[in-house]
Parts: C-alpha cells; structure tokens; sequence
C-alpha cells in the first residue's frame, strides 16, 4: 500500500507525543488516553508506533495518522494498542497503510497472534480488520467508559516465516475466549 503524495509514514518519537494527544483527543473525545499513558507507550521497549504527516515545503509537518503495537521480546502475541487518522484524510487509506506496518512489525518480531479490541458500534474499523483476517472471538461488555460500549475483541494468526499457521489460540486468546488451563 502507498501514501497518496504529500504524505509520509514514520516511527513515532516522544516528541511528538503533543500531535499525537491532539488528535487522541479529536479522534476520541469520551474516552481518550491520558497524555501519561500515550507517553508510557512512546517509550515503551515492547512498544512499536508510527505516524503518518504531512510534508510539503510550505508548513511544518503535521500527524495526520497514528497507531501503535505492543509485544514483549520473543512472545508471539502482540496487541494493536490503537489506530487513529484524522477526519479529513479518512477514505484515502492511511488506516490500512498504518495498520500493515504494524502487522509487518509484529511478522519482523516473530509474534504469530495479533489481537485488538475496537467499538462495537464501530463498522468501518470492524469491516478493515476483518479484510485483513481477523475474527471476532469475544465481546466485552461496555468497555469503552464512560459511554458504555462494547468492545469486540479481534484475533488473526500470522503465518511463520515458512508460510505455517501456530498450533492454535495463545494464552491471550484462550483468556479471551473463556478458557484457562
């Protein structure tokens, strides 16, 4: 997938953790990270985000986009922490561009299972992870406070570097999926 032009795709730094909040908090007002928490993820060791932003000659840069992936060294369980493109420059893309960097991410740290959460009243997000294989396995009743909505929780196995599917649902998903050994 390419960036429409004018636009480029990067790591993030803590340094732009002011750009990133700014549009936390326009992409979701009710229930937005903490700057604390967003700061936690940016420095984080397990913690992979990228940003999408402008550039062009005229102005300074500006984030239009943002996600992030957490794995632990050698668990071959990741989570998408969050994905957020401003409103204007939604249709064009840039979810999917930032969402295959971190499904790439997660393939170059060896995980084998990516999981997520996203708003049950949420479709269009729903409808991109599921174009890229992931199933709904559990819901999580009003997890998103304060306005009390569900969460669907989303799971897709990442082939191994031979082309091999894992031999089954990892510990996060057997969690996920009400089983416990």
């Amino acid at each position: 997938m390419t960036l429409p032009d004018g636009l480029r795709l990067r790591r993030a730094h803590p340094q732009d953790l002011d750009d990133i909040m700014w549009l936390e908090h326009v992409s979701f007002p009710t229930d937005a990270w903490s700057a604390s928490q967003m700061s936690g993820e940016l420095y984080s060791p397990h913690g992979y985000y990228v940003v999408i932003e402008t550039v062009d000659d005229a102005s300074a840069p500006q984030v239009v986009g943002y996600a992030g992936l957490s794995s632990l060294a050698g668990n071959p369980v990741a989570d998408v922490q969050t994905i957020a493109v401003a409103a204007d420059q939604r249709g064009k893309g840039l979810g999917r561009v930032l969402f295959t960097e971190l499904l790439d991410e997660a393939r170059r740290r060896g995980v084998r299972e990516v999981f997520l959460e996203v708003r049950a009243d949420n479709p269009v997000a729903q409808a991109m992870y599921t174009a890229f294989g992931f199933e709904h396995i559990a819901t999580r009743p009003r997890y998103y406070q304060p306005d009390g909505v569900d969460a669907w929780v989303m799971r897709a196995e990442l082939p191994g570097p031979d082309g091999e599917r894992s031999s089954g649902v990892g510990p996060i998903g057997q969690e996920a999926l009400g089983e416990r050994d």
